[in-house]
């Protein structure tokens, strides 16, 4: 072992460089089609005919004026939101290539000495609300695609549930064999489907060119003008169109900046336009007469293809942002604001695809239940708008720090572009939390249900880790002392895992009291979450050297990282330290908790957070470490 101190790592180390940046602006640009757009490339489906049913079941006319109307509202909240707000503004908003709501969260922390409360609360606050998003979006999207079947053979409407119900479990179900199989039809598809949405609406579009005036944003401020008591469910219905946005923030990451704006640019914007233009047409043609334009405008000899292509692409839109929700409780677990979670690698090749199976069954168990009380598409549009509206709040929320903080922008200049974006956005939250009582609430009890769980986490985590400093012996009072009066020493290595780089672990301790026996080398264990995505293999150990038995080691993963201990001390070799698996023993403390009436929260939260710590990943496999070579000492802990 090395006697040396080494420099401790930082939060700005290098990244290595991302293996899918080589493969090529084209290929990238695909795979952003089919990943990133996916969401946002199925609101065509619903968004409009919601906002048309909204605006005339509340009395305004199914006339010219009304579609130009929705549609000036519909073109110029993509243009603010999506392309204003989000390719011209978030994306750029990087964390050392990561993006998300909790890269920006700890991107925004990283600018404070000492990390706000307040940050950490709005970063739990997107996050959980973008789990109602997640639950929801397969069942509205998947569910909109089949009850294109309603159009094409109205005899079969009431399969369409239980079709729905089974492309839902078994999207599900694949989900742990991973997307590295599909992934590479998942752009061409995709790419596909946009094509097709632009090509019948432009089909559309040559019969009635007046359509096109809907550019014109006077069309949707006259009819807001004309129109103020249907405003707010007007609103509601038309913030359909931009779900999906967030997640050109959060697969930043796997494609960069760059694919991502060419996608929306070339293709995506484009086709989405020439789409709700064209059903627009359709309905200023047919009237009242039109209950689904987006199907209803489709030539009969192309419907029963489109039925099956919307619901591929339904089916890759769903696969995106349960993808996202992995990731998302992977970085959660990591930035301890969850328990350890089993995390499964799907690809040998590609370290972010990866297979959770407790979130993946929970949110089938959710989407499931959503399809089956909500009924139909049109009702499940109810649900959606408070969870993702509320995670553009936050996002815009977290943007000002970094505008100000890290950026350096003048206070003007955020002004002049924030304010009118949070007033959109404020406008539409506010919408869509009208419709709490019709199915809004779903959404939202389940991200405070979210947030609730990681607030008795986090508190939870705090007092235990206070509780155990208050009983144990400062790590160098005890090295001291064992120093000067050694124990029988026996060969080998004892690596002892903690959580506090002050105090001497339990294990150590407990082990001193039962074997009465030292090693020759001890390591005192810490692993250690950084706020970048990823560090480098050279800043990922530090050493530091006590004595000749004691040692201090310092492992940092960023928080994208698979935490894999072995793997992380093997680096150490380069430090000196020859580390060798099958001399060394790993101790861990097992904590057995045990609720207290006098303790600093109520005692059912006691109980729950008992409860998650008991249910959380055994240490051993969540760090894999080897199990032969582990050794695990109980402790009784009253919190």
């Amino acid at each position: 072992m090395p006697s040396a101190n080494n420099v401790a790592p930082h939060a700005g180390a290098a990244i290595p460089e991302n293996e899918e940046l080589n493969k090529g602006l084209p290929v990238l640009v695909m795979g952003a089609i089919g990943v990133v757009y996916g969401d946002i490339g199925t609101s065509p489906l619903y968004a409009f005919r919601e906002a048309l049913h909204v605006s005339t079941t509340a009395g305004a006319p199914a006339n010219d004026a009304t579609v130009l109307g929705l549609l000036s509202l519909i073109v110029w909240t993509l243009i603010i939101l999506v392309t204003g707000k989000y390719i011209g503004i978030v994306l750029r908003a990087d964390n050392k290539g990561e993006g998300g709501t909790l890269s920006l969260m700890a991107l925004a922390q990283a600018s404070f000495k000492n990390r706000p409360t307040w940050v950490l609360v709005l970063g739990v606050m997107g996050a959980a609300l973008f789990y109602g998003d997640a639950m929801i979006t397969p069942a509205i999207s998947v569910l909109s695609a089949i009850e294109g079947v309603q159009v094409v053979a109205p005899n079969l409407g009431r399969w369409i549930i239980p079709m729905t119900i089974v492309v839902i479990i078994g999207l599900f179900a694949a989900q742990r064999f991973g997307t590295s199989g599909v992934a590479a039809v998942f752009g061409p598809v995709t790419a596909v489907w946009f094509l097709a949405l632009g090509y019948f609406g432009l089909m559309r579009i040559i019969e009635d060119p007046g359509v096109l005036a809907a550019i014109n944003p006077i069309y949707g401020v006259n009819f807001i003008g004309t129109h103020t008591g249907i405003a707010a469910a007007t609103f509601g219905a038309v913030f359909l169109a931009v779900t999906g946005a967030e997640a050109l923030y959060a697969d930043l990451g796997h494609f960069g900046r760059k694919p991502i704006v060419i996608a929306w640019f070339a293709l995506v914007f484009p086709c989405l336009l020439l789409n709700y233009f064209g059903q627009g047409a359709y309905v200023m043609e047919h009237g009242e007469a039109v209950a689904n334009p987006f199907f209803q405008m489709i030539p009969d000899w192309a419907q029963v293809p489109m039925v099956i292509l919307a619901t591929m692409a339904t089916v890759i839109a769903s696969q995106a942002v349960i993808t996202g929700a992995f990731s998302l409780t992977r970085q959660a677990v990591q930035l301890n604001i969850l328990p350890r979670m089993t995390v499964l690698h799907t690809s040998a090749t590609q370290p972010g695809q990866i297979y959770m199976p407790l979130v993946n069954g929970l949110l089938l168990i959710a989407v499931v239940l959503l399809v089956l009380g909500f009924g139909s598409s049109s009702h499940l549009g109810a649900a959606y708008g408070i969870a993702v509206t509320g995670e553009m709040l936050v996002t815009i929320g977290l943007m000002v720090v970094v505008m100000y903080r890290i950026w350096h922008w003048h206070v003007s200049v955020i002004a002049l572009v924030v304010v009118p974006i949070f007033i959109i956005e404020a406008i539409f939250f506010s919408s869509n939390a009208a419709k709490f009582f019709q199915g809004g609430w779903v959404p939202v009890m389940v991200a405070l249900t979210i947030a609730a769980t990681i607030a008795v986490w986090i508190v939870g985590r705090n007092r235990l880790a206070a509780k155990t400093r208050r009983d144990e012996v400062p790590l160098s009072f005890l090295v001291e002392n064992l120093s000067k009066k050694k124990p029988t020493i026996v060969p080998g290595t004892a690596v002892f895992l903690t959580s506090d780089i002050e105090g001497a672990p339990t294990a150590l301790l407990h082990s001193l009291k039962h074997y009465k026996v030292l090693h020759e080398h001890n390591v005192i264990l810490t692993v250690v979450t950084s706020s970048a995505p990823r560090v480098s293999d050279d800043e990922k150990v530090t050493i530091d050297a006590y004595n000749d038995l004691f040692y201090r080691v310092v492992v940092t993963f960023g928080y994208m990282e698979t935490p894999n201990i072995p793997k992380a001390l093997a680096l150490a070799r380069k430090l000196g330290w020859k580390f060798d698996i099958m001399s060394t023993s790993f101790f861990l403390s097992r904590r057995s908790l045990k609720p207290s009436p006098k303790g600093g929260m109520p005692l059912f939260l006691d109980r729950i957070f008992i409860a998650l710590a008991r249910n959380a990943t055994d240490a051993t496999e969540y760090f894999h470490i080897p199990t032969g070579r582990v050794v695990e000492i109980g402790t009784q802990v009253v919190i």
